[in-house]
Order: C-alpha cells, then structure tokens, then sequence
C-alpha cells in the first residue's frame, strides 16, 4: 500500500476547505467551476491540492462530487 500525505485546512470565517495532496510544489490554480480550485504542479499536471468555497453552504457531499471528478480519494470522511 501506499503512503500518501494529506493536509487539510478549514478557514470557518471564509467557509473555504483546502485539501492538500503529497509534498509542495510550483503550481498553477484553476477554477473548473464556480467556487472550486484545482492547484496542479507546473512539470507533472499532478493535482497538488483541492479547494472549495462555500463549503459548508454546499454541503459536505460536494468534497465526494469534486473528489470523484479529480480521481482522488480521503482515508477519512470529512462532515460539515
């Protein structure tokens, strides 16, 4: 089995959720869709780190939704 690093930030005053993936790199962000951000590393396109807005407003299922998308998985299940 692999090791994976995850970091998981939660600013409650901005309601963002921001879910880290692996150790830092350069990256670029994108905005797939409104109010969700998508870091990727500069060299590989590997997807660094997953960010919601509104995320407590939305709903926990929306971190499943975007997961699924991105082909990305949590050992964990985060709840609002």
């Amino acid at each position: 089995m692999e090791n994976h690093t995850y970091e998981i930030y939660y600013d409650e005053l901005g309601d963002f959720l921001e879910i880290f993936f692996g150790e830092p790199s350069k990256c670029y962000t994108e905005e797939p869709e409104q109010g969700i951000f998508i870091r990727k590393d500069q060299e590989t396109e590997e997807i660094k780190s997953i960010g919601i807005l509104s995320f407590k407003k939305r709903g926990a299922k929306i971190l499943d939704s975007v997961l699924l998308k991105f082909g990305k998985k949590l050992p964990i299940q985060i709840s609002v």
